[in-house]
Order: C-alpha cells, then structure tokens, then sequence
C-alpha cells in the first residue's frame, strides 16, 4: 500500500490479508518527487520476479507513482473512488480543478478548487499560503476528513486539530463582487461589463482614439513612480498601464480582430524566439552580447532585410530627443561611423557657432536642430540616455526654482521685481541648498 494510514488499509487487516507499505519511504526522502521516483524504482524491482498489487487511496490517476506505473506494459488499473470527487461532493462542489496538495506550488489556481493529500500541517501551510495568495485568506473553504466536513476561511487550513491521509480543502467559486483577489480572466470581465450596453456609458463610448493619450501618460506616471522609488505607487501605476493595453485589446476584440489570448500568446513567442540565446543554441557574452542577439532576431521577426528598415522603423510617436538617440543608435548598428564623444563636441561646437551667427528664424532653427542631433549623438557616444537625462535636469529645475521662490519670498520680495544682482545672489543660494 501507499500508506498503512489510511483508514482503508483496516481493510486489508480485516480480511486478514497481509500487506507491505511505504511509510518508511516517506520518512527518508526529501521531497515528493523523490518518494514517487523512489516507489516506482521499488515497484519496477520487485515486479521482475513477482506479481505485484499496488494499492492507493482514492483514484490511480490521483497517486503520481500509479500514474507513472501505467505507462509500463502489463500493468493492470482497477478504479477507485476520487478522493478529490468524494471531497468535492461533501462540500457540495461541481465542476472543480483537483490537485494533489503535493503539486499546488507553480500550479494554475481556479475555483471551484478541491486539494487533496493534505496528510500534515506543514504541507497544510503550504497549500494555504499558495492559495491565499491567490483568493485571499478570507476565501471561504470546506476542511473534508474520514467524510466528515467543516466550513473554515482560507486561513484556517493549516489550523485543525488533526491530520491525516483522509484530509482535503474544497474552496468553492467566489462571487465576482466578493472577491478580495483578481487574476487576469476577473480583470477582463470587469472590462467587458463596463463595455456591455448596460455597462458604464463612458467605457462604453471610448475608441482607440479617444484614449491614446491615456496610454503615454500612465506609462509616465508609472516611470514617476520607479524614479520615487515607490513600491505601492508602482504597483497602481503598472495596474492602470495594463489597464490601458487591455482596453485596447478589448475595442480589437469586438471587432473580431484580436483578443487578449493572442496578445499574450504573440508576445511570449517573442520573448523566446528573441531570447534563442537562452531557449536556444546562440551564445551571448554579457548584456551586449544579449542585446546583439535580440537585435539580430528582432531584425529577422520583422522582416527587416536592410539596417534603413530597421532605422526607419523607430516609432513616429516617441519624444523627440528619444527618437532621435534610437536612430543614432540603428545607424551605428548598421555601418554609420560611430561617434566618439571628442568627434561630437567637436561638432556641436561648430553648430553652436553656426546657431550663433543665424541672422533670422530658419537659419537658427537649422542650427539648432544640429545642436539637439550632436547631443543626442553625444548621449549616446557616453552611454547615457538622453531623454532621461534631461528629465533629470527638467525636475533639478524644478526644486531649484522653488528654493529660489522660497527664499525671495522669506525676504518679503517679489520674485519679479528683483535686481541682476539680487536675482544671482538668490539663484546661486538655490542651486547649493538643492
């Protein structure tokens, strides 16, 4: 028998028929997987000389050493009844994912939920975090042994008076409105009723259009609340950028175009098929390396038989300055001469120059142009991102100025009314207290 634990092993002892168990196995491998390979290793052994009868509590295809013994030829299954079914129909459950509590960790969780092998506390414990984490320790659930059943929340699962091989938790569906935790199939529901027609009138009267601009600024408050540092901050923020890709997803949906499946399905391929140095047989040295490999596939996926596709494919919408060091970047990529920081300033001396003898509006705003290109080739020649960089100095700008505000107006002055000397005098002791 698997186990001589369970109740079902009296009745063998009652028929008077004489049985070897597992239970020491149990207590001397480490982990499950090595007892399952353990008692199949065991099995395999001893049927070499002698019929062997292996016998399991509940169902063959709940016991992993069964499931791995019938794939041997001359192996013979005789049904029993499912410990999951017998547990699923004492708390009144029906359709239900069943689990052995030994294969919950890295499982795919939905309700109806009926775990069975719940033998022991420890492995209790563990069932319940996994699970918590998923529905939330409120989640109703049902504690089921030797047939007898107790409604219990989620938390308790671990904290009953006595366990054993009869021993399942059964957590039934939870009501939308009363859930505690989401995963993605509740987030697209919700998106999808908002959408109905009895749904909300303003989610229901919104186009690509009409929320472009929503996706850039969730995508720059996210960023706001890296730069904080800001884990609940970022926590909402990348909420509301998913929130923004699912809508759109959802408007291509009701045109029968594409839906949230095909979008996750196209960018998991991605991530392999560009990572061939990691699922695949390319080899990468380094971030660089890595970064090579992406670039080469990425080049393939798109069709870019040219390095001018792949520099004409930089995004129309990205800021200025970022767009710019992106086509620096193709270029160099692609056999343009790669700018050394000493070559650009070089340049940029002379554009400032230019800019400098401009004599109207065209001719300075070519020499600026100029300017804004060196710098943003001088960027990249140093390694440095550009629009990053300057965000920095837009929001040092940003407390200087205010320091500066603040301490005119400590003085009972008007921050427009201040002479070429005070105005200095002030900027300086700004700068140095921010």
């Amino acid at each position: 028998m698997r186990t001589r634990t369970h109740p079902s092993a009296q009745g063998l002892t009652d028929a008077g028929i004489a049985f070897e168990s597992f239970d020491e196995l149990y207590e001397r491998c480490r982990s499950y997987d090595t007892l399952v390979k353990a008692i199949v290793r065991e099995l395999r052994r001893m049927g070499k000389t002698e019929n062997v009868c292996y016998c399991v509590d509940g169902s063959p295809a709940e016991d992993r050493a069964a499931q791995a013994l019938m794939k041997y030829r001359g192996t013979v299954v005789i049904g029993g009844v499912s410990k999951a079914a017998a547990a699923a129909e004492k708390a009144g459950l029906g359709d239900y994912l069943a689990l052995s509590a030994y294969d919950v960790a890295g499982a795919k969780l939905s309700l109806p939920l009926v775990v069975y092998d719940l033998a022991e506390p420890s492995l209790a414990g563990d069932v319940k975090l996994a699970l918590a984490d998923a529905f939330g320790d409120e989640a109703p659930a049902y504690f089921v042994r030797v047939g007898k059943v107790k409604k219990i929340a989620l938390f308790e699962a671990d904290r009953q008076r006595d366990y054993d091989a009869t021993c399942a938790l059964a957590v039934p569906d939870i009501p939308l409105l009363e859930k505690k935790r989401f995963d993605l199939n509740d987030f697209l529901a919700i998106l999808r009723r908002l959408r109905a027609p009895d749904g909300c009138p303003w989610d229901r009267v919104q186009t690509h259009q009409s929320i472009r601009i929503n996706a850039i600024e969730e995508a720059y408050e996210l960023v706001d609340a890296i730069d904080a540092d800001d884990p609940a901050k970022m926590c909402e923020e990348a909420g509301d950028v998913i929130m923004q890709a699912a809508f759109h997803t959802l408007i291509e949906e009701e045109r029968g175009n594409f839906n949230m499946t095909d979008v996750l399905s196209e960018v998991c391929e991605k991530l392999i098929t560009r990572h061939t140095h990691v699922f695949g047989s390319d080899r990468a040295a380094g971030a660089d390396g890595a970064l090579t490999v992406w670039d080469k596939n990425k080049m393939k996926e798109k069709g870019q038989e040219t390095f001018s596709d792949a520099v004409n494919d930089v995004p129309e919408g990205f800021p200025a300055l970022l767009r710019a060091q992106k086509v620096c970047k193709r270029m160099e990529k692609g056999g343009w001469e790669k700018s050394t920081a000493e070559a650009v300033s070089a340049r940029l001396s002379a554009s400032l120059a230019q800019f400098s003898a401009a004599k109207d509006k065209a001719d300075a705003e070519a020499a600026l142009s100029e300017i804004l290109w060196e710098c943003a080739a001088l960027g990249r020649a140093a390694g440095v991102e550009c629009e990053q960089a300057l965000l920095d100095r837009a929001k040092r700008a940003q407390r200087e100025y205010t320091a500066f505000e603040a301490r005119v107006r400590a003085d009972g002055k008007d921050v427009t009314a201040l002479s070429p000397e005070e105005r200095a005098a002030y900027m300086d002791e700004a700068k140095r207290g921010s």
